[in-house]
């Protein structure tokens, strides 16, 4: 009587972890919830960076074709210059008061309180109005700006847009682009003459520095070439601020939750962009303005 030969699943393979009832162990285990959630934010930030880009591209190309859109320009420079103006006028007056109440503090205890003008008038012309006033009134300017059109998104207003034959970049980007980009300077001029002021009003009343000391030793230390590598930083803040805005206000979904969440990802990119852009312009215009 002839035995049977063993089935080929019953061999030394139909066991262990390359058993076909062990299929399942070939799968490879999925990756650790740290490692999905950081590759998940490296790809959705180059995602975001290629549509911002492409946006960019759109507008510019948009932008320079005929009609200009020139009503809408001008409702936005009130819309977002007006309107800023009290907010930018309380944050630099108290922001030059508390820097020079901290500089003649420090200074005072090397004997240096005499120096307290041209310290604060130099970091005032070269980083903090520029920088402070972008991160500020870019707090507000984009998030109504993403608030705005993410409401549009949501309702589809955006698509109508599209489908009566117009260009939604042309109509709402381009707009608001050139008027953040003009706004800017003027803005940061602004703060740069409130904040030296509040500084030099506080120090003469807390301090006895005469204002007219603090103001002469404040001009012979600050340079044209000062005062214009701090302006000149504030029409890219501009464009950072409206480009951004209206990217995740465009891109928004998800109903009146997705506006929430647009306009929170609007402040918290504005800010950090407006951060690591000023590193990079400033060491550009140590180069292109030098201050020896």
């Amino acid at each position: 009587m002839t035995q049977s030969s063993p089935d080929a699943s019953e061999g030394p393979l139909s066991q262990g972890p390359y058993s076909r009832g062990s299929r399942a162990s070939l799968v490879p285990p999925p990756p650790p919830k740290l490692v999905r959630r950081w590759s998940d934010t490296v790809v959705g930030f180059f995602s975001h960076l290629g549509r911002l880009s492409e946006m960019t591209v759109k507008t510019l190309r948009a932008g320079f074709k005929r009609p200009f859109e020139g009503r809408a320009i001008v409702a936005q420079l009130e819309a977002l210059g007006v309107a800023s103006v009290g907010i930018v006028t309380v944050t630099s007056v108290f922001i030059g008061m508390v820097m020079a109440v901290q500089f003649a503090f420090g200074l005072r205890k090397f004997g240096g309180m005499e120096y307290t003008g041209r310290v604060v008038a130099l970091s005032f012309a070269r980083e903090l109005a520029p920088t402070l006033t972008a991160v500020i009134v870019g707090g507000r300017i984009g998030s109504g700006m993403a608030a705005e059109l993410g409401s549009m998104a949501v309702t589809e207003q955006i698509d109508a847009v599209r489908a009566l034959g117009a260009d939604p970049f042309k109509k709402l980007v381009w707009p608001r682009l050139v008027a953040s980009v003009f706004v800017m300077p003027v803005l940061g001029a602004f703060a740069l003459v409130l904040g030296f002021s509040g500084a030099m009003i506080i120090t003469d009343l807390q301090f006895d520095i005469p204002s007219s000391f603090f103001f002469r030793t404040a001009l012979a230390t600050v340079s044209m070439a000062d005062v214009v590598s701090g302006m000149a930083k504030t029409p890219f803040f501009g464009a950072i601020i409206a480009l951004v805005g209206c990217h995740f206000g465009m891109t928004t979904s998800g109903g009146t939750a997705g506006v929430g969440n647009s306009t929170t990802r609007t402040v918290v990119v504005i800010s950090i962009a407006i951060l690591i852009a000023d590193f990079f312009l400033t060491k550009l215009a140590i180069v292109l303005w030098p201050t020896d």
